[in-house]
């Protein structure tokens, strides 16, 4: 059964380690350390919302893939802000196979990745970056990844601050979410998804959209569960942020 309103997937499988040295650096934004990759005059910028697991190196890899595209009509500033303040889910909660660990999973969905306290936060995010960056960039999309794609159903509403979004391996899909959302969305599911949910969430879109579902790949492979070392996995990683490059 599902935990904490979260996929069965994003409860019980752990992350996979990789290694990757990140070609960005990192400020601070709203008290957050928060990383930023891609040319500052990029007048297009992409805020990326992370999974539990915070600044994995799968995830910074997945921005400086975005970033440094080498294609004219791909330029971009990329942030990534620590929602978690360096202090996102331990990897040795899973699986949560013990009262211990499902309790201390529980707490942390309800307190520091609770989506609502997160979603109130994007907009003043935003704003500061764009301030800290002088006022460069023009048009901002975002792209979540797992419990982050919840944040950005959540804030790609009326009045969003974002052009476009993305969601790639989304957690707590909810039809009714998609009713509200007001910009043009890419979902990219895995084959742990549920199902229904997701075919839910398209059925109920009212704006431009591409839903498609890599039905081999697992909850977390654009992230931290990506597993780089598997061809076969590293493959699907790259065609993701192609897609998303191409949307």
């Amino acid at each position: 059964m599902a935990q904490h309103g979260h996929s069965e997937a994003c409860c019980s499988v752990p992350p996979s380690k990789h290694d990757y040295k990140e070609k960005g650096s990192y400020f601070e934004i709203d008290g957050m350390k928060t990383y930023k990759t891609g040319p500052s005059t990029a007048t297009s910028a992409i805020l990326i919302i992370y999974d539990i697991f915070g600044f994995s190196p799968q995830t910074l890899q997945g921005a400086d893939i975005l970033a440094h595209a080498d294609d004219e009509h791909h330029q971009y500033q990329v942030f990534v802000p620590d929602l978690f303040f360096g202090k996102p889910a331990d990897h040795s909660w899973y699986p949560p196979d013990t009262k211990e660990k499902g309790e201390k999973l529980g707490a942390f969905f309800q307190g520091p990745a609770a989506p609502p306290k997160t979603a109130e936060k994007i907009p003043k995010i935003v704003k500061e970056i764009e301030e800290k960056t002088g006022a460069t960039i023009k048009k901002w999309g975002g792209l979540g990844m797992c419990w982050g794609g919840k944040i950005i159903s959540m804030t790609s509403t009326e009045g969003t601050v974002f052009s476009a979004v993305a969601e790639v391996h989304p957690a707590m899909v909810d039809p009714k979410d998609a009713e509200g959302i007001t910009v043009p969305i890419c979902i990219l599911a895995s084959g742990d998804e549920d199902k229904e949910a997701v075919a839910g969430f398209e059925k109920n879109l009212k704006v431009k959209n591409h839903v498609e579902t890599y039905h081999d790949q697992v909850h977390g492979w654009m992230a931290a569960r990506g597993d780089l070392k598997d061809e076969k996995v590293r493959k699907e990683y790259e065609r993701g942020y192609k897609k998303l490059l191409d949307f």
